[in-house]
């Protein structure tokens, strides 16, 4: 199964939180609050995502936390980079790539192509789509297709 950490998931709802009040200052027990997660997970999270520079922290009194920039201008690939590190699908999929078959391996090149594709897509879903309402009809229950140009070398 692949999936997104935990931290990773929580990072993205306290993101959408943020999200969702543009401009305000919130502190992480607001976060919490809003989030319904913990204080100190809300903590945990908020430091990669600043040192990422999703999120700035302001100190004193009405200090807190706010998006750094637009929720349009940060994609999840940016929110799952910051919690995770670069998207790597398998270990071959890395650029620095530390496995011992790696120069025999037969699946290495398609391993790859399908991290770019996952990462694309990432890429192509901002924290604002995050927080629109889906789309109401029996689209819901439907998978979207996702384009994909598959370039051959």
């Amino acid at each position: 199964m692949l999936r997104v950490t935990k931290l990773t998931d929580y990072a993205t709802v306290v993101l959408t939180v943020l999200a969702a009040r543009p401009g305000e200052i919130l502190s992480a027990s607001d976060l919490a609050e809003h989030s319904g997660l913990e204080p100190p997970t809300v903590s945990k999270v908020l430091k990669p995502l600043a040192q990422a520079g999703l999120v700035e922290g302001l100190r004193g009194v009405h200090g807190g936390y706010r998006l750094s920039r637009e929720a349009a201008d940060i994609s999840l690939i940016q929110i799952v980079e910051a919690m995770e590190g670069p998207l790597a699908m398998t270990e071959c999929s890395q650029s620095e790539s530390h496995c011992g078959i790696a120069h025999q391996c037969g699946a290495r090149a398609n391993w790859r192509l399908i991290n770019d594709v996952v990462a694309d897509a990432l890429r192509g879903f901002t924290l604002a789509q995050m927080i629109a309402p889906p789309p109401s009809s029996s689209d819901d229950m439907r998978r979207r297709p996702i384009a994909v140009q598959v370039a051959t070398r």
